[in-house]
């Protein structure tokens, strides 16, 4: 008992709790290089450290990463949270590893937690609000910050799908006055001028009008004004009123002017105008077809990178490609990179395999420190995506050429609510909550290097788990 009169944990209780104290916990004797308690582990004791070394470590990544080394009497740990009984798991949040060989002072976790309560009723009270309280600030900050890159993700998706949805608003109002201007020809040229092997011929021309159309070759602005300059010429020596408005268009759709010569040849000379313009908006209905086309292809590819970002008809713990999640997340952050004038490099080690993880969580943290990244450079910068092998680990790393995380920060930009924004700009959980899901729930690790432009984050994510993390 005289031995626990001396530890400052113990120095203000009477002489009756002392002896409880002794009555109720033992002095156990561990050696060098025994283990006295495993993170992990069902939290029986509390643990006070009487004499010698010992480390106190966290896993990461299936290794114990030492916190701190010590031999300063009264160090305790272990069952801290036994006063809160059965409303939190009751687990050893850190390993203490002996050093050298060491006495402790155990007690009984269930012993622990009565007397807390029964020795210190308001004390308790309060750490029990101050406990459950920040608790309930950390998920309702956590949940602010997941609803503002919500917010962010939303504008930018809707700013996507906004150019592809009004394009194709404005080639359907052109494709529908064509096709009416095409009927209205095809009777001009119908009506009896043209016999049946002429029309014949001209169809065979439009189904060739057609397949010119949806391969038309890309041509530099000098080539097309060439041969609009050709064509034009051609359809203006013939006659046809308006040659120099029609030439674009049969540009844009692949003729040329052989292919004109065969068509005079089709119909003659009489019929040459009503004809020409005719295929001529058989062309402009095939190139605002393909405009249509590429604009809902669009708008499908935008809906399924917001699907495999979200990840909502999946189960939440899978195999997954990390390219194809840093991917979507690039789409959806495509907005605020392009406003930003930020230029995208992506360097991906297309051999790594598929790795089992919680998709649309890790999408939340290439989200959080892209945007971070993107933000750094203050509109004018390089943002470098790199994938690799790293042991039995893969890498995401994400380098900015920002101005760099000053040296006096650098260790205090996982804790939570730590921010350098403005005040209203930033909730200080982005980094905090990043490396949770990496470092607590995927078991691997997050890196960072900073120098005045080079600041790079590397993502350590094992290429293997035996089952989903708690």
């Amino acid at each position: 008992m005289a031995e626990l009169r001396g530890l400052f944990l113990f120095e203000a209780l009477d002489e009756e709790q002392l002896t409880w104290l002794a009555e109720r916990g033992v002095a156990v004797r561990y050696g060098g290089g025994d283990l006295v308690f495993r993170e992990g582990d069902a939290a029986t004791c509390f643990v006070v450290l009487l004499d010698g070394m010992i480390s106190h470590s966290r896993n990461v990544r299936g290794d114990d990463i030492e916190i701190t080394r010590t031999d300063q009497v009264g160090v305790y740990g272990g069952a801290t949270q036994a006063y809160l009984g059965d409303r939190v798991p009751q687990v050893y949040g850190t390993s203490w590893h002996a050093i050298t060989d060491v006495e402790v002072y155990e007690l009984p976790a269930v012993e622990l937690g009565a007397a807390m309560l029964k020795w210190f009723p308001m004390a308790m009270h309060l750490l029990e609000g101050l406990f459950f309280g920040m608790r309930n600030t950390n998920n309702a900050a956590a949940e602010r910050e997941r609803l503002l890159a919500l917010g962010a993700l939303s504008a930018g998706l809707t700013h996507e799908l906004n150019n592809p949805a009004a394009a194709a608003v404005r080639a359907t109002a052109v494709l529908r006055d064509r096709i009416a201007g095409m009927r209205h020809k095809l009777a001009m040229i119908a009506d009896g001028r043209l016999d049946g092997q002429q029309l014949h011929g001209l169809v065979e021309l439009q189904e060739r009008a057609v397949k010119l159309a949806q391969n038309a070759p890309k041509r530099s602005a000098l080539a097309a004004s060439d041969a609009e300059d050709a064509i034009g010429d051609w359809l203006d020596e013939r006659g046809v009123n308006g040659a120099w408005d029609l030439a674009p268009t049969l540009v844009a759709g692949g003729v040329d002017v052989p292919w004109l010569d065969d068509v005079k040849l089709c119909v003659g000379k009489l019929d040459l105008e009503p004809a020409v313009r005719w295929l001529v908006y058989t062309i402009e209905t095939e190139l605002l077809m393909g405009e249509i086309d590429d604009a809902v292809t669009r708008i499908s590819g935008l809906v399924n990178a917001a699907k495999q970002y979200s990840q909502l008809d999946r189960g939440p713990f899978q195999v997954v490609d990390v390219h194809e999640l840093l991917d979507a997340t690039l789409i959806m952050l495509n907005a605020k990179i392009s406003k930003q004038g930020v230029r995208v490099v992506t360097h991906y080690d297309r051999e790594l395999p598929p790795i089992p993880a919680y998709a649309a969580e890790l999408n939340q943290v290439w989200t959080n420190l892209i945007a971070n990244a993107v933000e750094a450079m203050h509109g004018d910068g390089t943002l470098t995506i790199t994938t690799s092998l790293d042991g039995d680990c893969l890498a995401v790393e994400i380098a900015d050429t920002g101005a760099g995380i000053p040296a006096e920060v650098r260790p205090r930009i996982f804790e939570p609510f730590f921010t350098t924004k403005p005040v209203g700009e930033g909730t200080g959980l982005g980094l905090d909550i990043s490396y949770r899901i990496v470092v607590k729930k995927h078991h691997g690790d997050i890196r960072v290097t900073s120098a005045p432009g080079d600041t790079r984050f590397t993502v350590v994510l094992p290429l293997t788990e035996a089952a989903p993390a708690a």
